[in-house]
């Protein structure tokens, strides 16, 4: 199973280059300072360009690093999204300092920002699940609860959430957390 519908959000799952989605917003696994990195955070900026990067400067000069958890929107720059929704998910350390609650806030804070703004289509990367050591199961497990959860609590005016997986071994991680939500709701 790639895809569900959740109440009138599509939710699917796609292995790909989450630079090349075209939903109004794609998801940055960013660091607390916004400024590019490695992984999924220096691919957004290398595509988007230095629109992205000028105004994760601003962001950063008026509330300081971005706490894990949060999230701020920019615009795409030279992405085919029109914006980039950059959130800092938290480092593993065991799941015993408050990770999964972290991390769900990430997406919980996205899904939030993005339906405070109109938006109809969004895309998230692997939140932690690289760099940051977030056991892949774990991960997808709570990316996948705390957007079911969202989609099923909030009134929302998104129509489409993807999550883009980089390579196989991933888009099979979130298939099977996918199947056994539905089998759980």
């Amino acid at each position: 199973m790639d895809e569900i519908t959740i109440d009138n959000t599509k939710l699917q799952l796609i292995q790909g280059d989450i630079t090349r989605q075209r939903t109004d917003a794609i998801v940055n696994a960013a660091n607390s300072g916004l400024m590019g990195g490695g992984g999924v955070d220096g691919a957004i900026h290398r595509a988007g360009g230095p629109a992205i990067v000028n105004e994760c400067k601003i962001i950063i000069a008026q509330i300081g690093k971005l706490a894990a958890g949060k999230a701020v929107i920019t615009t795409g720059g030279h992405l085919p999204a029109k914006y980039v929704i950059h959130t800092v998910g938290p480092v593993w350390h065991g799941g015993r300092t408050g990770e999964p609650e972290i991390l769900t806030k990430c997406y919980t804070e996205c899904l939030t920002l993005a339906t405070s703004k109109g938006l109809t289509s969004i895309s998230f990367p692997a939140i932690s699940a690289g760099a940051y050591g977030y056991p892949p199961d774990e991960a997808a497990q709570i990316a996948l609860n705390a957007t079911a959860d969202y989609l099923t609590r909030n009134t929302t005016t998104l129509e489409l959430v993807v999550f883009i997986l980089f390579d196989p071994l991933s888009f099979d991680i979130y298939k099977n957390q996918l199947a056994a939500i539905i089998i759980d709701k």
